[in-house]
């Protein structure tokens, strides 16, 4: 276990953190053109975001993975690992963090938009200066939980040959035997990583709370 200790590591700084950074930021992009596209008036616009979500949240991840990574090269369209992965977790995120957003953008009180009308700004423009950062701090907990969450989705990423922590543990694994040993090492890993961002999540949400009037 003390041998595999750094390898694992290096699995996690160069792999699993990486690929959900990387998935995390542009799923938060997807998420909040999703939850406007919900927003709208527009009905077509409304319901193409709907069936999306739908969709993501209404299938597991793992099948989402594969038909990237194996469905689609029989259609002509080769993705590698890397790419396939941050594509698969994204677009997840997008979907669940999508209704986060959403619902912090409606828990906003309706005199807020009223407010902003009455000093002459536009709808774009009260949703940007003076929507959305009280929507932020209202959806800082639930899209934080996502972010752990998507950090031990990672894992399914090595049944794609991408190489994280997981794919790490199960490559030492199959040289020494030693599965039950490095899988548990694997998991105290993940383990102290959400631990981190938690501990993260909980200084940023105190920071948050000290604009808000009690």
């Amino acid at each position: 276990m003390l041998d595999s200790l750094w390898p694992m590591l290096s699995g996690a700084i160069m792999g699993t953190i990486p690929l959900a950074l990387a998935s995390f930021a542009i799923g938060l992009v997807l998420a909040l053109v999703l939850a406007l596209m919900r927003l709208s008036r527009r009905r077509w616009l409304s319901s193409i975001a709907r069936v999306y979500i739908s969709i993501v949240r209404g299938t597991p991840l793992l099948v989402q993975l594969f038909v990237i990574f194996y469905g689609l090269p029989p259609l002509g369209i080769v993705i590698d690992p890397w790419p396939s992965a941050i594509l698969a977790f994204s677009i997840n995120v997008g979907g669940y963090a999508a209704e986060v957003i959403r619902a912090a953008i409606l828990s906003v009180p309706k005199g807020q938009w009223e407010a902003a009308y009455m000093i002459g700004m536009s709808h774009q423009r009260s949703l940007t200066r003076i929507i959305l950062p009280q929507a932020a701090r209202v959806s800082v907990p639930p899209l934080s939980n996502t972010f752990i969450s998507l950090v031990k989705d990672t894992s399914l990423a090595s049944l794609i040959l991408v190489t994280e922590l997981f794919r790490v543990a199960q490559e030492i694994a199959a040289f020494s035997r030693e599965f039950m040993a490095l899988y548990l090492e694997a998991a105290l890993i993940y383990w102290v990583i959400c631990l981190v961002l938690s501990s993260g999540q909980s200084v940023l949400e105190k920071r948050l709370d000290r604009y808000v009037a009690h």
